[in-house]
């Protein structure tokens, strides 16, 4: 109960703050914007056609540019919104049958006053850059993004409801960079078959520009863009005057071809240690028509993208890991809508992987057994008509993957199939609506050859905001269907019929939002086959707060600051699961730009029903006593040479008086430098230390029947009580020869260590009673991997890159019992001296595009 009383205090004194800001707010009313809910009035710009060439210099000379009418007076969004611009910015646009030309000058103080970091492409660095933003089908939700910064580096991404600002994808176009006296000029090519566009004779575009002043930290937008207003496509301008073009053929391939060297010490015996191989394939886009391209990747190669960072799973769910294939990342905002794709499912360890080891006989070993699915092709397509309407489909078939057996005496081999011949498809269909709405459409279906079973989810979304864009509904329904045999099995599929809905209102605009939220996710929804879900048999509803201040204060540039309560129960049967009430704020200081903020975390006494892995759940359960969590964080000014990213937190439990035993703590510390050496070159580290004491767990791996000391346990919960600290390292250098050519070293150690005090029966309503437990179940886990990359952009979208991979086996280096080995330097030392494997390789992509390859008419 003490807790609650400290929440409502805290609560309270947020609100009594954000009232005196408010009325602080109303009384510099004069000085700030008349309506900060209210979207700026849309400014317009009058793009001019040319015929005659332009050569791309960064020097803007041709007399064209003089024709054009410049936009200018940029208005400022942060860390001030509102005032001009006081180093003025001019953008001029430009067009022909085949091209956008963008030509753009930034006045500044001096070239001193304009920082240049290299990077590599999509890393934005300390630098100034110009962008320009196109709504191409004005719907006001979904557009394009080109930046470039004053050293050249590119930056390209789409922006949509579903995948918010997505960087990863990639677009081929071309631009150059120059310093001037003391201004810095940035001229811009974009091909017509980079985007999308309607065939009609006069083209309106949604229309933005922005400009970052580094030294400043300011940035400013042409059409001014308002924190306090929901959405940023919406806010955007126009553009103007593009007359007579048409959507041209966008045809492109991509070939490849790779080459590997791989060294593995941990080859089974009587296979090569060392092997060699050599890919090829190819990505191709067709663009359909105006609306709709086509993308496919044909035998794709990923063996060069970054490393997992695998960790000890102590928990009942899976790790979701980072998406690092350009071809998931890279234009799947709409299949993306709804969160029903989980991208890593495709291609993922096969369904069968970790049932091999049950077929090997008593004179066999295991040869092979293939960690991932190798694919054989994947398709997208995807666009978006003139009415404003998505469509997406994705598909990709994946081939039978088998585990080698041998037999030690004759040295036969047989095969074991872990995984059938797969197909992946997903369908989207998503009508945006007026005032930043839409509805939407999604069905994801896995069909396996064979006699396993098969799985289909569709789901249905909206989101309806008023004319005003001050209050928006939104809700999802979702269906799962499972159909089939268990994989190697007689046995029937679970899950077959599930389903999910969720139903939310909120006010989205002002400097004060709130929203409440209800859902119920049954207990046989299950939509993991090619999505991703942690736990279902959920009722869960929560309510929100938000008071934000935009505009400088006292010392600060803004204020953050949100409190929630979120409460759940278990759908079946329906049992109090937990409740949370949390809070927190943050902001920036004007002068030194060091951005701080703290937070508060209340769980009042909750019961896990699924730590206990028993199905189905209600009867067991762990009981968690009440918790509060206190965090914060500090990040220093990125534009020095030498920044921190600091943050911590503290969990005090509740003692729980059922056992005798000691109170529940948890600590967690990162510290993160990155130091600038110069504009080429720089390095990052982060340490990320977690300390959990007396956690009450599930003992992991359960009890082995052929283990004399867990014979008395078997077919019982065994909690364990135990002390878990993990330490995870990060080193990453980046080293930027030019704005296409690039080195990258990334290392990573993480170890984990559990040791174990006492052990406890768990028994239905959440019961325990320590038991004599004698078996040594402490253990340690080890990762480490290296990932060096050289990368050169020779041409526009084609790169040559070099890739030096390095990793020991986790499986390899994980100890047990009396080999656990809890210091950190010991662990350090084994892992460096384990056997690792190592890959180098070489890949070579090359573009071709149809447009520039075509016969020259005349």
């Amino acid at each position: 109960m003490r807790h609650c009383f400290v929440f409502i205090f805290w609560l309270s004194s947020t609100l009594l703050a954000s009232s005196a800001l408010a009325q602080q707010s109303a009384a510099t009313k004069a000085t700030e914007s008349a309506d900060s809910k209210v979207p700026a009035p849309k400014r317009a710009l009058q793009a001019v056609r040319i015929t005659e060439s332009i050569k791309l210099d960064g020097l803007l000379d041709e007399a064209v540019w003089q024709q054009a009418t410049a936009a200018t007076d940029f208005i400022q969004n942060r860390p001030n919104p509102g005032p001009h611009e006081k180093h003025p910015t001019e953008v001029r646009i430009l067009y022909d049958d085949a091209n956008l030309y963008v030509g753009a000058v930034m006045h500044d103080v001096n070239a001193d006053s304009i920082p240049q970091e290299l990077s590599a492409r999509d890393d934005f660095g300390n630098t100034d850059f110009i962008a320009i933003f196109l709504d191409t089908y004005h719907d006001k939700l979904n557009g394009y993004g080109f930046f470039v910064t004053t050293g050249g580096v590119q930056m390209d991404c789409r922006y949509s409801p579903a995948g918010g600002e997505d960087f990863a994808w990639n677009a081929v176009w071309e631009s150059r960079t120059a310093i001037r006296g003391t201004d810095w000029v940035a001229e811009m090519r974009i091909p017509y078959s980079a985007i999308r566009f309607s065939a009609t004779a006069e083209q309106l575009w949604g229309l933005n520009f922005m400009r970052r002043r580094k030294r400043e930290n300011q940035d400013f937008f042409w059409n001014e863009v308002k924190p306090a207003v929901d959405g940023f496509v919406n806010q955007w301008g126009e553009l103007k005057g593009v007359r007579d073009i048409k959507p041209p053929l966008r045809l492109s391939l991509t070939p490849y071809v790779s080459s590997y060297v791989n060294h593995n010490p941990l080859n089974a015996e009587g296979t090569r240690r060392t092997t060699t191989s050599f890919n090829g394939g190819a990505d191709i886009k067709w663009g359909i028509n105006e609306s709709f391209t086509l993308d496919a990747t044909l035998v794709p190669d990923f063996g060069q993208v970054q490393s997992d960072n695998q960790v000890l799973n102590l928990s009942p769910f899976e790790v979701q890991f980072n998406e690092n294939r350009q071809f998931f990342t890279e234009g799947t905002e709409l299949f993306n809508k709804g969160n029903l794709f989980y991208s890593r499912r495709v291609g993922a360890t096969p369904i069968g992987f970790y049932n091999v080891e049950e077929k090997i006989g008593a004179d066999e070993k295991l040869v092979k057994n293939p960690a991932e699915t190798r694919l054989l092709n994947a398709t997208k397509v995807s666009g978006r008509t003139s009415k404003g309407l998505g469509v997406g489909l994705f598909n990709a078939l994946s081939n039978d993957v088998y585990a080698t057996i041998r037999n030690t005496e004759t040295g036969e081999e047989r095969s074991v199939k872990t995984q059938p011949f797969s197909n992946y498809s997903i369908a989207v269909l998503d009508q945006s609506l007026k005032n930043n709405s839409y509805v939407s459409l999604i069905n994801t279906n896995v069909t396996r050859a064979g006699s396993t079973y098969d799985a289909n989810v569709t789901g249905g979304l909206f989101r309806f905001a008023n004319k005003k864009n001050s209050y928006a509904l939104d809700g999802r329904i979702v269906y799962s269907r499972r159909r089939g045999k268990v994989f190697g099995s007689e046995k029937e599929i679970d899950d077959q019929d599930g389903y999910k809905y969720q139903i939310g209102f909120g006010k989205i605009s002002g400097a004060f939002t709130w929203g409440f939220n209800h859902g119920i996710e049954s207990n046989r929804y299950n939509p993991n086959d090619l999505g991703i879900l942690f736990g279902n048999n959920n009722i869960s509803q929560n309510i929100y707060f938000n008071y934000n201040k935009y505009k400088p204060f006292w010392k600060v540039n803004n204020l953050y600051s949100w409190s929630e309560i979120t409460q759940s129960l278990l759908y079946k049967p329906t049992r109090y699961q937990d409740i949370s009430i949390s809070g927190g704020t943050q902001t920036t200081f004007t002068k030194s730009f060091i951005t701080t903020g703290f937070n508060v975390n209340i769980d009042p006494t909750k019961n896990d029903f699924y730590e206990p892995r028993v199905f189905p759940l209600g009867e067991y359960y762990v009981r968690v006593p009440s918790s509060v969590n206190v965090g914060g964080f500090m990040s220093t000014d990125y534009r020095k040479k030498l920044a921190w990213d600091v943050n911590g937190g503290i969990r005090t439990y509740a003692e729980d008086d059922r056992l005798p035993r000691p109170r529940r703590m948890g600590y967690g510390l990162a510290v993160s430098p990155r130091y600038r050496v110069n504009n080429k070159l720089n390095f990052r580290y982060n340490i990320e230390w977690d300390y959990k004491l007396n956690q009450i767990g599930y003992v992991n791996g359960g009890m082995d029947e052929g283990e004399p000391l867990d014979q008395e346990f078997i077919g019982q919960v065994i909690l364990g009580r135990r002390n878990v600290v993990t330490v995870s390292n990060v080193l990453s250098m980046a080293y930027t020869f030019s704005n296409r050519m690039s080195f990258t070293f990334r290392t990573r150690h993480y170890t984990s260590n559990v040791l174990y005090q006492d052990f406890a029966r768990l028994t239905p309503g959440g019961n325990e009673e320590l038991v004599d437990y004698r078996r040594n179940r402490d253990n340690t886990y080890n990762a480490f991997n290296i990932d060096a990359v050289y990368s050169w952009w020779f041409a526009p979208g084609s790169q040559i890159s070099v890739v030096w991979k390095n990793a020991n086996n986790p499986d390899y280096d994980y100890r047990s019992g009396n080999e656990a080995t809890p210091l950190y330097f010991n662990n350090l030392s084994n892992t460096i001296n384990t056997p690792h494997n190592n890959s180098v390789s070489i890949k070579v992509l090359y573009y071709l595009d149809y447009l520039a390859l075509r016969p020259k008419k005349g």
